[in-house]
């Protein structure tokens, strides 16, 4: 069973990427099931997912976690085994995932991905699938995360757009502190299969992804060359 995911660097619901993950699952109409936990199950961010999905042919899905038992009458484990991919949102990744770990949904996408359930996400919704990496779920300034280390690697999203992310993410690197990884800039997007790089993807030329090690005490940035996705 092949192990899918797709990490892109902004948590915003675009159709060629939505598209792009409904034909890695290769069902012709996939149950898509948006999870957005780090951004407080936001009503706004949660339409703008359904309606992305009327444009496509998927069967969209959400789990809500502010819900309560006389209202949510499916479980988490119930929900998340129909479905054909799982796509997370942006927000803050340490809340997120401090949920999940309380309510068991950490084992369940574990579960699912093993079982080849393909997982996605971008910002919040990419680096918790990573190593570690860089978040602004803390006061003050950028601090690091543990991931669910689905890929054993580090990341950081927002590559061009947030001018602290990619000299931070470097100091990481270069002092231990992060292990070698991969970047995404908001329109950018790698496909992993079995937690190797099978594909990066962008939604236009100007948006890249990157492999970036250090040696000798100086980084090195490995542009991964994109495929360019049609609107």
């Amino acid at each position: 069973m092949k192990k899918q995911l797709l990490a892109y660097g902004s948590g915003k619901h675009t159709r060629p990427l939505l598209r792009y993950l409904a034909e890695m699952t290769g069902k012709e109409h996939p149950n898509i099931c948006f999870v957005p936990t780090a951004s407080g199950d936001d009503p706004g961010y949660i339409d703008r997912f359904y309606e992305v999905c009327k444009t496509l042919p998927v069967v969209p899905h959400v789990l809500n976690v502010w819900i309560s038992s006389y209202s949510q009458q499916e479980t988490y484990a119930e929900i998340i085994q129909k479905m054909d991919a799982i796509v997370v949102g942006g927000g803050n990744t340490l809340n997120m995932l401090a949920i999940w770990k309380a309510q068991g949904i950490d084992v369940l996408l574990q579960a699912a991905y093993d079982n080849g359930v393909v997982m996605a996400g971008g910002s919040a919704g990419s680096l918790c699938w990573f190593n570690r990496g860089t978040t602004d779920s803390r006061p003050k300034e950028l601090s690091i995360v543990h991931g669910m280390g689905f890929i054993d690697k580090s990341h950081c999203p927002h590559y061009n757009s947030e001018a602290s992310r990619r000299p931070l993410y470097h100091n990481n690197i270069l002092n231990g502190h992060l292990s070698d990884g991969y970047a995404c800039d908001d329109g950018a997007a790698i496909h992993f299969i079995d937690g190797a790089v099978h594909k990066a993807l962008a939604l236009d030329v100007s948006q890249r992804a990157y492999y970036v090690s250090a040696a000798n005490n100086t980084i090195t940035e490995e542009l991964l060359p994109a495929t360019v996705l049609q609107n």
